[in-house]
């Protein structure tokens, strides 16, 4: 959606239902994010995932953006897990400021999204996964490379998720990343929470769930068991019970469906 110019709401409080990416060409937008001020600014994009409370306060005559909608349903695409492993990053805090390259990159990337749309390509859909996973990808670099991933308040789960990459696979337990990061479970549960608005519980079962759902996809040549052991599960049954409990179905019923 192009030459858009501000909430459809205006001036009241908007709640989408969808997953949105928004790139600010020109101009400013001051808006409360649910219970936080933020700044939209020229070259800024934010990545806006369902259910949060947006309200415009106040914009420039010249704000103008460009958004990119999906279907809540691309919170459950297999190949799309990575909109789930980055979620940490965007839900407290959704923009992320570029530069005039930057900006022109991600430009690029949107105009070749455009263009396939145009042309009513074969597997249209898997093609706009590509397109869309390639943009975040380079989203995530580009905050990365800003941020440092670690801003003075953050360093707690920034460590967090740079452990959980690595030993998530074998460790499930939050006093596994306390020890790591030398506090007290009840301590570092506090700070997570803090930090990022949910509590590491939900953290690892977010990435347990997103690493089981893209194995269960593409790996066709791994028995559900063999998966269950790469996870950290001893037993195929716990495994089970496991994904079930996250996800509303077993594992053979989410390949199954795919």
């Amino acid at each position: 959606m192009d030459y858009v110019k501000g909430l459809p709401t205006n001036d009241r409080p908007f709640v989408s239902p969808d997953y949105v990416i928004c790139i600010c060409h020109s101009g400013h937008m001051h808006l409360k994010y649910d219970d936080h001020a933020d700044y939209f600014e020229k070259y800024t994009v934010a990545v806006v995932f369902p259910n949060h409370i947006i309200k415009m306060m106040n914009k420039t005559d010249d704000f103008l953006s460009t958004l990119i909608v999906a279907n809540v349903s691309v919170l459950n695409d297999p190949m799309l897990q990575i909109i789930n492993q980055m979620r940490y990053r965007y839900e407290p805090n959704p923009c992320v400021k570029l530069d005039k390259h930057e900006y022109r990159m991600i430009m690029n990337v949107v105009e070749l999204m455009r263009e396939t749309e145009r042309l009513h390509l074969p597997d249209q859909r898997a093609l706009r996964s590509r397109e869309l996973e390639f943009i975040l990808r380079m989203l995530g670099c580009y905050r990365k490379n800003k941020l440092h991933e670690a801003e003075a308040n953050k360093r707690v789960s920034i460590q967090f998720f740079n452990n959980m990459k690595e030993h998530a696979h074998r460790h499930h337990d939050v006093e596994y990343y306390a020890n790591l990061a030398c506090l007290t479970p009840k301590y570092f549960g506090t700070v997570i929470k803090q930090e990022t608005g949910n509590n590491a519980t939900h953290w690892i079962r977010n990435h347990i769930i997103a690493e089981a759902k893209m194995l269960l996809h593409v790996r066709n040549d791994l028995s559900i068991q063999a998966i269950a052991y790469m996870l950290g599960f001893d037993e195929q049954t716990a495994f089970s019970r496991y994904f079930k409990k996250a996800t509303g179905m077993s594992p053979t019923e989410f390949k199954g469906n795919q």
